[in-house]
């Protein structure tokens, strides 16, 4: 299966017609489109391929797709998103098909997509608002635009659903935002009225060693950190992290954790408790 892509025919030249039953029956071929098959568990580029067979020609990848192949992906949807470049393209459970209308295209690894600009408000302008200042950071990070060209990409989006909400987020993107929930936190920070915290802030401790937090107020040594169930995954990087925050209490710094459900579930609670803590060392300070 070159590439991981395979047309019918080829299958039943190998396989013949009752071996290619039990493979697609076992799942160690996947059928993607009408007589095309991939290897199971398929990759976006993979994906691709078989679309491009199926149609004809090159897909026109956009929104998430694009997203991820330009490498700011946060949402990791299962279907692809692509343009209805004139083919009339009908949409399946796997394949959403959307209007260029206007959208600039770029060139990376021989596919043509939507720019990481375009890309990006068009996706924020899809999702929830603080997944979508995730995106923007998310970009911004990848440093494949900058603020500027995000504006002028929400500019052309004018007057389509979602872009208001996108432009007021523009002035809160920040590169420094490493995963999408430290985003989401800082939104919640931001719309609780909180003093801006510094992002990603370096801390040496008593031993000389660097440590990095995600929040910082470090006027009063106040730091906040997302806890994601992926960083606490092993019995190491759950040390590492109980080490950090003994070392950095040492320092005279107190931290606050965050959850996914403070953030998502009760963000008024996790505002009063940042707040209280900002108060106490303001008044020890």
């Amino acid at each position: 299966m070159g590439g991981g892509v395979a047309m019918r025919s080829q299958l039943l030249e190998v396989l013949g017609r009752r071996g290619l039953d039990e493979a697609v029956a076992n799942r160690k071929v996947i059928r993607q489109y009408r007589g095309v098959y991939t290897a199971p568990e398929p990759g976006i580029a993979v994906r691709l391929k078989a679309l491009d067979l199926f149609i004809g020609e090159k897909a026109v990848a956009c929104m998430f797709t694009a997203a991820a192949l330009h490498g700011f992906d946060t949402e990791r949807p299962e279907e692809l998103h692509v343009y209805d470049l004139g083919r009339r393209l009908r949409p399946t459970p796997n394949l959403v098909v959307h209007q260029r209308d206007g959208a600039p295209l770029s060139k990376l690894d021989g596919r043509l997509m939507s720019t990481a600009p375009w890309t990006a408000i068009e996706c924020a302008r899809a999702i929830r608002r603080g997944r979508a200042l995730g995106v923007l950071d998310a970009v911004l990070r990848s440093r494949l635009c900058s603020v500027a060209d995000l504006a002028r990409a929400a500019d052309v989006q004018r007057g389509r659903r979602g872009i208001v909400r996108v432009r007021e987020l523009l002035p809160l993107a920040d590169g420094r935002a490493e995963s999408v929930m430290e985003s989401e936190s800082r939104l919640v920070m931001i719309d609780g009225g909180l003093p801006l915290p510094e992002l990603q802030f370096e801390i040496f401790d008593r031993c000389g060693e660097l440590w990095r937090v995600d929040f910082a107020w470090p006027d009063i040594r106040l730091a906040a950190e997302y806890d994601s169930i992926e960083w606490h995954g092993s019995r190491e990087g759950m040390l590492r992290d109980k080490m950090r925050t003994a070392r950095l209490q040492e320092c005279g710094w107190t931290i606050v954790p965050i959850t996914v459900e403070d953030v998502r579930r009760d963000p008024i609670g996790l505002v009063a408790r940042i707040r209280h803590h900002l108060s106490v060392a303001r008044k020890a300070g």
